[in-house]
């Protein structure tokens, strides 16, 4: 088997184009760069269809290593026969590689390796043959020292049957089946636990059954976290009698009672000891991983249109951290992001410093002339927005409320302190708040994924797997939107293709000791920067005013000769090409398809040259909620407000209706119709008119309805 079939068989693509992916990819390609330059090589796939190739590649790769172990040790027994050696190479599954492992794998002292230190294999294979009928006196011929009786000899061929039994092939396949039909998950709450404080939200699994193949991945996850902080105890079963049955029909070969009676009892053991503990492991961690890929596949979702969120772009930005007794922290920043000023104002209680805040505020506006407002979502923000928009501005000035999950976590990090060393965490924080209004992009790109406050069980699920899918979607978002080289701080440039944490600190140094970059082929005289890096990460930076215009432009510089000649044959220089939507539709594309270059890459190179650089993100706009509402208990059945979706899940999504908690909208009340995916409907930081359907204040709950 090879990697190619491999990949073949478990997706809709063909070996010919996953062959030229897996060569692009060998040959250090990205994921961003192959989708958007190498659409003639793959067959134009996608983005989503050239990673399902990398984690088949991935799976495939791990199978094979886990091959050549099994190999390695089945030969250093000298127990690889030509046959077993083929059936490993060709197993498609490393639950197969498993199976044909186990009969070799080295055991801890077991009851079958005790009996066969006694002597005892020879009646265990007697009684496999099931042709004896003197049973006893045959056992009678084992006893020794330590083997008494015949009964002791027979349980210790028995146990050596069990062993034999649990590693037998055929019936550990009919057995997977049979759970993956009939398997049931069940939890009950651990006695001494019940009346704690910390179990009551998994009171509804302190008795819970239900079929595993039917229960939803959320609530699977919730399960197996209560289990792991030992709340409940969980079970997966089958009805044992089908489960006998398939091991029965498997050994028993013939009527001879003395032999079957012995052969029933073995078969009992070898399920209720070694079968059913294993399978259910194995298929329990299985539904497991289908749970955590569906949680990541939420969180990724959630993370993409997170770092796709509108841009207020380059303003002059006042941003303020709220809060109560320790004030609100105000920083004033210029259009890059660039601290200019910082301090502190007591609006609220205790200290109503009320008057004093306004001549500060009002007096930092003008000074640096502020554009915006930011305004973190967290204690204290309604009652600052509140006072904020009393305040009589000589210009208008727009008010965001800005979401500031992970903003303590950025404030204190490697990061924040690299580029604040003389600040505390309070003023980073509220630089970050301010950041993120006017790029969300670049500013949470600096902050761990799990920190930013979407998905959910983050925590619980596969953290490489996680990390994995995370640092994909990241740098897809960076890659679609294309960065500013000149301006870019370090973590965002190592999202970019064929660039890297190292790379990106070598172009930061770069600029602080040569200034800004003033074209792509400058890249070339950063250090490290070599022919691939450059390959794979021209096209995503730009270059602002540059001399050649296609440096601010999607276009690769490999395909600016293409341009050139296009421009030419138009009869305009390029700086009139670009954006002049009337020449180039002018322009027959069959003229310039050559081997490298097909209709794929000339028509996106024409959409660029419509639109160069265009930030595919949508622009900021001014979200207000119901000023009546501040509180859980301001709440009433059956009113309606605005709200932003903050997060999003399999069951429902969150919604930020200007209050402490977030209110649920689960899936049921979403649509009139069944739906099963959240985001056909709603997407995160969308706004929306919600009406509220309960509110259960002593639990800080709140339901909510798009369709009541």
């Amino acid at each position: 088997m090879n990697i190619v079939s491999f990949i073949a068989k478990q997706l809709s693509i063909s070996e010919k184009q996953i062959t030229k992916t897996i060569e692009l990819l060998n040959d250090g390609g990205t994921i961003p760069f192959i989708s958007r330059y190498r659409k003639e090589m793959t067959g134009n796939l996608d983005e989503v269809a050239i990673g399902e190739i990398v984690k088949h590649k991935t799976a495939f790769e791990a199978l094979q290593k886990r091959k050549e172990g099994v190999l390695t040790a089945i030969k250093e027994q000298e127990a690889l026969t030509p046959e077993l050696q083929k059936r490993i190479e060709t197993a498609q599954t490393l639950s197969e590689v498993e199976d044909l492992y186990l009969p070799y794998k080295k055991k801890r002292k077991t009851r079958a390796t005790v009996a066969r230190e006694e002597g005892l294999e020879p009646l265990a294979k007697i009684l496999m043959q099931q042709r004896e009928e003197e049973i006893q006196f045959i056992a009678s011929q084992y006893l020794t020292d330590t083997i008494t009786n015949e009964e002791l000899a027979l349980q210790g061929a028995r146990d050596i049957i069990a062993e034999w039994i649990n590693e037998n092939e055929k019936i550990r396949n009919r057995l997977r089946r049979l759970y993956q039909r009939k398997a049931t998950i069940s939890s009950t709450v651990i006695k001494t636990k019940k009346d704690e404080a910390a179990a009551q939200k998994y009171q509804q699994y302190f008795e819970w059954e239900e079929p595993l193949h039917k229960c939803p991945s959320h609530r699977l996850l919730a399960i197996l976290r209560a289990e792991n902080e030992k709340i409940v105890r969980v079970k997966v079963t089958v009805p044992e009698n089908d489960a006998l049955e398939i091991i029965d029909d498997i050994i028993i070969r013939s009527n001879n009672e003395a032999c079957t009676d012995q052969l029933f009892i073995a078969i009992a053991d070898a399920y209720k000891r070694l079968l059913a503990p294993a399978i259910a492991t194995e298929v329990l961690n299985q539904a497991r991983q289908k749970a955590d890929d569906k949680a990541i596949i939420v969180f990724a979702q959630n993370l993409k249109q997170l770092l796709l969120a509108a841009p207020l772009g380059q303003k002059r930005i006042l941003a303020l951290d709220p809060g109560f007794k320790s004030g609100c922290k105000v920083v004033c920043l210029d259009k890059q992001g660039g601290l200019l000023h910082n301090e502190n104002i007591y609006p609220h209680p205790p200290q109503r410093e009320t008057t004093n805040a306004i001549k500060k505020i009002k007096s930092l506006v003008n000074a640096y002339k502020i554009e915006a407002i930011a305004i973190g979502n967290g204690t204290a923000a309604r009652e600052t927005e509140s006072f904020i928009k009393k305040i009589p501005f000589e210009n208008t000035i727009q008010v965001f409320m800005v979401n500031e999950s992970g903003a303590s976590v950025y404030s204190a990090s490697k990061i924040a302190r690299a580029e604040f060393p003389n600040y505390d965490v309070t003023v980073r924080g509220a630089v970050s708040i301010g950041r993120r209004l006017a790029d969300p992009l670049a500013e949470l790109v600096k902050i761990d994924p799990k920190s930013i406050g979407v998905g959910q069980y983050q925590h619980d699920v596969d953290q490489t797997k996680l990390k994995n899918e995370l640092d994909t979607v990241v740098m897809s978002c960076v890659n679609s939107v294309g960065i500013n080289v000149n301006t870019a701080s370090a973590p965002l440039l190592s999202y970019v293709s064929g660039i890297g944490e190292k790379l990106a600190e070598n172009i930061v140094n770069y600029r602080s000791e040569n200034g800004a970059l003033r074209s792509r082929e400058e890249l070339k005289k950063i250090p490290r920067l070599g022919g691939k890096a450059f390959e794979q990460a021209a096209a995503f930076l730009r270059i602002t005013d540059p001399e050649n215009p296609l440096d601010n432009s999607a276009v690769h510089p490999e395909r600016y000769q293409l341009v050139s000649k296009m421009a030419k044959e138009a009869g305009v220089p390029i700086q009139k090409l670009i954006g002049d939507k009337t020449t180039i539709r002018k322009i027959t594309l069959q003229n310039y398809i050559t081997q490298e270059v097909g209709l794929p890459t000339l028509t996106d190179i024409i959409k660029e040259l419509e639109k160069p650089g265009v930030d595919p993100r949508k622009k900021a706009t001014i979200f207000e909620f119901d000023p009546n509402v501040k509180t859980i208990q301001d709440l009433k059945t059956g009113m309606k407000l605005p709200g932003i979706v903050n997060n999003i899940t399999n069951f429902g999504c969150f919604v930020d209706i200007g209050i402490k908690e977030s209110g649920l909208i689960h899936i049921s009340k979403l649509a009139h119709e069944y739906i099963s995916d959240v985001n056909a409907i709603v997407q995160l930081n969308q706004h929306l008119t919600v009406t509220v359907i309960n509110v259960d204040v002593d639990r800080k709950r709140v339901q909510l309805s798009l369709i009541d």
